[in-house]
């Protein structure tokens, strides 16, 4: 089907006359004609009866017209988003982020995607996962930086770097004394009665963790902060010797999580991958495409 043919019937259908319809798009009424008689052979239908000196749309064009509208529409977005990229970017993007990703991607990500659009504007929500999520699929946000599920069945996902979460105390806790580094991992049993803090129970994370220590028999201590975001607290979590879910990523000297350690426990590695995420459904603006384009580029060691 061609697009000049479904702009000469859009012009006929509105108009309801094939001459003012040639006039409109600088053709001759033998010209529309034809384009008309195209489309009716193609799909097998009449689109318009006479009546009197003009035409009507029958019931099949009046459906055709209404997709010809939603094409014409397509094509004048794809226009003007090929404009915008052309004159230079614009506009505004919304980005959603975990602590995690926030640390490892967002310096140089976002020196290089103002390099390039510095007229863009950027809306940054830090958060977990499940606030993050749910804010995607409602449209809050236009992107994700964020844990990726094994399926995604709500939205398109780019993977970009596989993680590990460990358990972390501060190097004065106890359960750290008399323990030589690169020594034998310590069993569940050692995180009796320890104290914790910890996201809320919709988070993975948590749930993962009190997966392993069911399966361990071993219950879990008193959670004495719950919070969502335990990359900022790695001073109280250290001074007030708890134990802690962190990134290996953000443990050692000049990380967001110094001077935290991790707390090595048999089978106490929770494995997960880390991407973008985006409704592929949603018309994306230049500005936003092209910090997508910037991000799958990404592999998450950029300082």
């Amino acid at each position: 089907m061609d697009f000049r043919d479904l702009a000469y019937f859009e012009a006929a259908a509105e108009l309801g006359h094939l001459g003012r319809a040639a006039v409109r798009m600088g053709r001759t009424q033998s010209a529309l004609s034809k384009s008309i008689r195209r489309l009716e052979e193609e799909l097998g239908l009449a689109l318009f009866a006479r009546q009197g000196r003009g035409i009507v749309l029958t019931a099949a064009g009046e459906m055709l017209l209404d997709r010809a509208r939603v094409l014409r529409q397509g094509m004048e977005l794809a226009r003007r988003q090929m404009r915008d990229f052309s004159r230079g970017i614009t506009g505004h993007v919304r980005l959603g982020a975990s602590s995690t990703m926030a640390a490892l991607l967002l310096p140089g990500l976002s020196a290089r995607f103002l390099a390039g659009a510095p007229d863009v504007t950027v809306q940054l929500t830090i958060g977990l996962n499940d606030v993050l999520r749910d804010s995607l699929q409602a449209g809050r946000i236009d992107l994700m930086l964020g844990p990726l599920e094994e399926s995604e069945p709500l939205f398109s996902a780019h993977p970009l770097l596989d993680d590990e979460v460990v358990i972390v105390a501060g190097p004065d806790h106890p359960i750290l004394s008399g323990r030589r580094r690169g020594g034998a991992p310590l069993e569940c049993a050692a995180l009796a009665g320890c104290r914790w803090v910890l996201p809320s129970r919709q988070v993975a994370t948590r749930r993962w963790l009190e997966a392993r220590l069911r399966e361990a028999g071993v219950p879990l201590g008193p959670v004495q902060l719950e919070t969502n975001s335990i990359l900022v607290l790695s001073q109280v979590i250290a001074r007030n010797r708890m134990l802690s879910l962190l990134s290996r990523r953000n443990l050692g000297a000049g990380r967001p999580g110094h001077p935290l350690r991790e707390v090595p426990v048999a089978g106490m590695v929770m494995r997960r991958r880390f991407g973008v995420l985006y409704r592929a459904e949603a018309t994306m603006t230049p500005a936003t495409a092209c910090l997508l384009a910037l991000v799958k580029q990404a592999d998450g060691t950029d300082p």
